[in-house]
């Protein structure tokens, strides 16, 4: 068990004074029998009109932030202590019927998982498929546990990391051609492979923890990060980060999941005014344990 404490800072700056509009805000972790969130905090500059919070399609925590004035600077400070409990993975319990691949979801979950199962990226010449052929057989009885662990290590070892400023996802044809992308772009590009498979899987975005000493170096860190969930009958869903190679929910921090990348942005608004006002932004996250914290006081 482990308490992590989380700073989260955003801030837009204008070239002048333009009017704010409604901001859609993602930060606060759900709740779970292996993280609890202990406490969240809020502030931004200048002061909102009204702060409204909401529970999204997926049951995500959603603050719609309102505003009555102009300013050329907006910031969003989010303070959050969560108690984390680490999960001893791989560790797959499996239905008997599901314990090799290919499977059928029973009919019970499969109307449920189906929105899940579905492919998103139109891919006319299977670029995905043609991936996996690199190192799987495709229709080859395979131990499931098996088949997704290697599927997470061919993304966490055979592509690079490449911080992206832009926002969007890439598709997962330009990931494979570049070879290289962002840990958004990896989550997808597990997602659609696992989907081409007949898994129900879903993304998820959050935090990760990075170790400042005696432990990896884990990418992704310094801003929010993006990994993924595969649906296991008898295990549920079940968490992979194919950026760093993570089984299970270690290190990471679940804010909000979604069918697709879109659904789940941890921040975006509008203004009233030219593009050229927008100057940019800055996003600062800072993700430390609660006796870390105490060490540096």
């Amino acid at each position: 068990m482990a308490i992590f404490i989380v700073r989260h800072s955003t801030t837009y700056r204008y070239e002048r004074e333009v009017r704010l509009g409604r901001h859609q805000l993602m930060a606060r972790p759900r709740d779970s029998f292996d993280q609890r969130l202990i406490d969240f905090s809020l502030d931004v500059t200048p002061k909102p009109s009204e702060v409204r919070w909401l529970h999204d399609v997926f049951g995500n925590c959603v603050a719609h932030i309102e505003f009555d004035r102009a300013s050329d600077y907006l910031r969003f400070d989010c303070e959050i202590k969560v108690d984390h409990t680490p999960e001893n993975a791989p560790d797959f319990r499996i239905e008997d019927y599901a314990k090799d691949h290919p499977f059928t979801y029973h009919d019970e979950e499969a109307p449920d998982l189906a929105p899940y199962v579905q492919r998103w990226f139109s891919d006319p010449e299977d670029h995905v498929g043609r991936w996996l052929d690199t190192f799987l057989t495709r229709g080859t009885k395979r131990p499931t546990g098996q088949l997704l662990m290697t599927l997470n290590e061919a993304i966490s070892d055979g592509f690079a990391y490449d911080r992206r400023t832009a926002p969007g996802t890439q598709i997962p044809s330009t990931t494979l051609e570049l070879r290289k992308g962002t840990c958004r772009d990896f989550a997808i590009l597990m997602i659609e492979a696992a989907r081409s498979l007949g898994f129900a899987a879903r993304f998820i975005t959050g935090y990760i923890y990075v170790p400042d000493r005696d432990g990896p170096t884990w990418l992704g860190g310094g801003a929010t990060h993006a990994w993924c969930q595969i649906y296991v009958p008898g295990s549920g869903w079940v968490e992979f980060d194919p950026t760093n190679g993570i089984v299970g929910n270690r290190d990471l921090i679940r804010v909000a999941v979604a069918r697709i990348p879109s659904q789940a942005i941890p921040l975006f608004g509008t203004y009233w005014g030219s593009r050229e006002d927008e100057l940019g932004m800055n996003v600062e996250v800072n993700v430390k344990t609660a006796s870390a914290l105490f060490l540096l006081l």
